[in-house]
């Protein structure tokens, strides 16, 4: 059976909408690896790694820049790969081809294999993010607007569970393998979980519906949602150097292998809660005002731990940052699926994603050169709040705009 032939087949408005909460659930391992798996679990093995293989902050920084460049090479291809190999297939496949890259990196301690590697993994992400996202977009198709934002909070929560997981599993692997090989130990253990994620991954595929294009091929309407891609793309940037420097900022302020573990699944927990707290709000909020709120938030759960090196700063960031940082992801989304005609979504969530991508390569590089300077780390976190500040105001500038209603 074809895509198009499994999409007519497949009617959204008469599944109930739990058994769809449940399709986007599976779906939304495509995060839990792309984000908090192939990307964000970088943070917990950034000190070993640069212990064990002497890098400087600028190194490992740019391991997450690399990662950035690739995720932008995945986002400008993605429509067309969907188009060419059918959107499932692209989701499975970047999430099968993540996992086995994953595994390669604990191959090799060569500095550019590695930002190779990390490079292909964030290309491969993108893809599987991005086809993900356009599946959970139309399942939500005909559906009310709350429904529409618990939907899109599902399934980028996802990464909440990737994060969740990560910190859970790598820290006691880390501590029992030892300095010399634990960072090994930790990519294989990344791997094995991208890969078993395609037990539930795979079904939630194949019962969702694939975007309909009606043949159109004209570029979506970006000047609609300028200030909107702008902000997006300098949240990008701070909230990055924050997830890629916080481990790392907490351990040279004392934080024991214990201490982090339970910071990044609390972080984790947070971020998967988000995606239900904030679903009603994001269904009534209009334009930009949803994203610019969040990211207000997020500045604050960046802010925390500079402001003060307390237990409760310093979880009580892991709790503000982890449940509004992906919500943001979920929140731009909403204003892009309710501004624009379906046929427009995944190619809108490509460019919102590519925005999203360049500001991830710049943070990671400007805050790893900071922290190599006399104020070490905390200047790279100072910096990743000032970004994300600037990126609420921006938002904030998006006027409230709704697809034609004779083309929904």
């Amino acid at each position: 059976m074809t895509e198009s032939s499994a999409t007519a087949a497949t009617d959204t408005g008469a599944v109930p909408f739990g058994t769809t909460l449940r399709i986007v659930a599976g779906l939304a391992l495509g995060p839990a690896v792309a984000l908090g798996l192939a990307r964000f679990a970088y943070a917990l093995l950034l000190p070993p790694m640069r212990t064990a293989l002497d890098w400087s902050y600028s190194t490992a920084g740019a391991m997450n820049t690399a990662n950035a460049v690739g995720y932008l090479a995945g986002a400008l291809l993605a429509t067309t790969a969907g188009r060419r190999w059918g959107t499932r297939r692209t989701f499975i496949g970047g999430i099968a081809v993540t996992g086995v890259l994953l595994l390669a990196s604990a191959a090799t301690g060569q500095v550019v294999l590695l930002m190779a590697f990390r490079l292909l993994v964030g290309a491969s992400g993108a893809a599987s993010f991005i086809t993900g996202g356009a599946l959970a977009a139309q399942l939500g198709q005909g559906q009310r607007p709350a429904r529409v934002a618990a939907l899109f909070g599902v399934y980028f929560g996802g990464g909440g569970l990737g994060i969740t997981v990560s910190g859970l599993a790598l820290p006691p692997v880390l501590a029992s393998a030892g300095l010399d090989s634990g960072w090994r130990w930790g990519w294989v253990l990344l791997g094995a979980l991208t890969l078993l994620s395609l037990c539930a991954a795979v079904p939630a595929a194949r019962r969702s519906p694939v975007p309909a294009t009606n043949g159109e091929r004209r570029p979506w309407p970006a000047s609609s949602l300028a200030f909107l891609l702008c902000g997006y793309t300098i949240f990008g940037a701070g909230y990055i150097a924050y997830m890629t420097f916080i481990v790392a900022f907490l351990q040279a302020d004392g934080a024991d292998a214990t201490t982090v573990s339970l910071f990044w699944a609390a972080l984790g927990l947070a971020a998967i809660a988000g995606g239900f707290v904030w679903g009603p709000m994001l269904g009534r909020l209009r334009g930009g005002r949803g994203p610019a709120v969040l990211m207000l938030l997020v500045t604050v759960g960046a802010a925390l731990p500079l402001a003060s090196g307390s237990a409760v700063a310093m979880f009580g960031s892991a709790v503000v940052f982890g449940i509004s940082f992906l919500a943001v992801v979920a929140a731009v989304t909403t204003v892009a699926r309710t501004a624009l005609r379906p046929q427009h979504w995944a190619a809108a969530i490509a460019a919102l994603t590519t925005g999203f991508a360049l500001g991830q390569g710049i943070g990671p590089i400007l805050a790893g050169l900071l922290a190599d300077g006399a104020d070490g780390v905390r200047a790279g976190l100072t910096l990743s709040t000032v970004i994300l500040l600037a990126g609420a105001v921006v938002c904030l500038a998006q006027p409230a705009r709704r697809a034609p209603v004779e083309s929904l």
